[in-house]
């Protein structure tokens, strides 16, 4: 049996591909390899590949460990995703094991600044998905935040500007766009939390009130961003933010249980890729034209 066999039959063959790419974790990864060019491009920093590299890595491990802890929620939220890792996900897994011990590995033999802050994502998966933390309401949306916000603040680290500005701003940023995302997330995970006891947002107020919500919040995020760059408290280069936060508001409007891998999986996790290439476009791009 291969991979496509594993979904619906009715998939087109780019469909398809694009399924294995959010099911195995790559366009997750992508995206928060995204989310460090963006740190780079707003802070003005040079694009080196070994901090895309540890932050690739890392995603890759971090994600793939988490599939296999939330088996049992995605055999009802996502069966096409469970079906996918009680196939693939103890390979995925060891791939991502060596992938963060070659991350680890990397950065001490380096001596790279911050090396020990390598072992957080690991206990952020660990208390996400092992001591029940994410039964509790907001705590793991906001642990996935944190998590994300993670990648500025070691983008910072690495290139030894911590704790500048634009860094913690951009880093807070992060960890409040992305908890919005994470809460939108659980539209679609209603039937799987509920069986499994865990409160979500969508579980306690619905759907609908879950979308507005969730939009209204993206939408006031941009409406800061947009007030401090017209302040002049942030570079220009930031208002692409506020495209973003409009990007999330309107995902988030039209989120419904019954939307499939391609929305969740792709619309909403390679949106940090798209930010990336906004902004590398109109850093590059926009000067010559």
């Amino acid at each position: 049996m291969n991979y496509r066999e594993l979904s619906t039959g009715r998939d087109s063959p780019l469909a398809a591909a694009v399924l294995f790419l959010v099911h195995s974790n790559l366009v997750i990864s992508t995206s928060a390899a995204g989310i460090a060019v963006a740190t780079m491009v707003l802070v003005g920093l040079p694009i080196r590949p070994i901090p895309l590299f540890i932050v690739f890595a890392v995603t890759v491990f971090v994600y793939s460990f988490n599939r296999i802890t939330d088996f049992a929620e995605d055999q009802q939220n996502v069966p096409d995703r469970a079906a996918f890792v009680s196939r693939y996900g103890k390979a995925l897994l060891a791939i991502g094991v060596l992938l963060y011990l070659a991350a680890g590995a990397f950065v001490a033999v380096q001596d790279v600044p911050g090396a020990p802050a390598l072992a957080l994502p690991l206990v952020i998966a660990l208390l996400y998905s092992n001591l029940g933390l994410k039964r509790i309401l907001l705590v793991k949306n906001l642990l996935v935040g944190i998590a994300w916000g993670l990648i500025p603040t070691g983008v910072g680290v690495y290139y030894g500007i911590f704790p500048d500005f634009e860094i913690v701003f951009f880093a807070g940023f992060t960890t409040a766009i992305l908890t919005i995302a994470a809460v939108v997330f659980d539209i679609k995970d209603i039937e799987g939390d509920s069986a499994e006891g865990i409160t979500t947002v969508p579980i306690l107020v619905g759907p609908v009130w879950t979308r507005r919500l969730a939009a209204g919040a993206a939408t006031l995020l941009g409406a800061l961003v947009a007030v401090l760059v017209f302040a002049g408290v942030l570079a220009t280069p930031y208002a692409v933010l506020v495209g973003y936060t409009a990007y999330v508001a309107g995902y988030s409007l039209v989120a419904t249980r019954d939307k499939g891998p391609l929305f969740y999986g792709f619309v909403i996790d390679s949106e940090q890729t798209w930010l990336a290439i906004a902004l590398l476009a109109y850093e590059f791009l926009l000067p010559v034209v």
